[in-house]
């Protein structure tokens, strides 16, 4: 599967960058992606071999209708209507990390409770770039289960700096 992955994610990635709409389109599909993620109900119906291809193509329009540039549009439904309704998110996490290695970056995903403004991502940003030597995009995910603060995966490493983490670590000394 990871080959397949890798040749939808690299293809993705040659057209996005002909069309030249990279960051937004990488930004579009990343929230879609963790959108079907979390979503069970979303995520088997676009995977229902049951379901006839063109429905679910349909599908991922309506959701995206006004909501997403038209490449977008189309490579969502391309990957639905192509049978990978399931390897979505994998195909768009490899497409995001592809699209940061041709620029020399590294992505952090990070979940917050509340949507960051610029200022935030970038200040985000510089501190984990700081903190990892490498030039760091920030995708922000909101995640109403984080209580405050943030939590920031870049890769296997996962930094924590929420106040449900520093309670837990307050409760451990006491």
């Amino acid at each position: 599967m990871a080959d397949r992955v890798d040749v939808y994610a690299q293809a993705l990635l040659d057209i996005v960058v002909a069309e030249g709409h990279l960051d937004e389109v990488e930004d579009e599909l990343f929230r879609f992606a963790r959108i079907v993620e979390g979503n069970d109900e979303l995520r088997i119906t676009l995977s229902n071999p049951g379901l006839p291809l063109d429905r679910r193509a349909a599908i991922v329009d309506e959701l995206l209708d006004n909501r997403a540039l038209a490449t977008t549009k189309a490579i969502a439904a391309f990957i639905v209507g192509a049978g990978r309704g399931h390897d979505l998110p994998a195909i768009v996490d490899r497409f995001v990390e592809l699209a940061a290695q041709a620029r020399e970056h590294a992505v952090a995903e990070v979940r917050s409770a509340v949507p960051l403004d610029d200022a935030q991502r970038q200040r985000i940003a510089d501190a984990l770039s700081h903190a990892t030597r490498k030039q760091v995009e920030v995708k922000v995910i909101v995640d109403e289960s984080v209580m405050g603060g943030i939590v920031a995966t870049i890769g296997d490493t996962v930094i924590d700096g929420t106040v449900r983490h520093r309670l837990d670590q307050l409760k451990e000394q006491i």
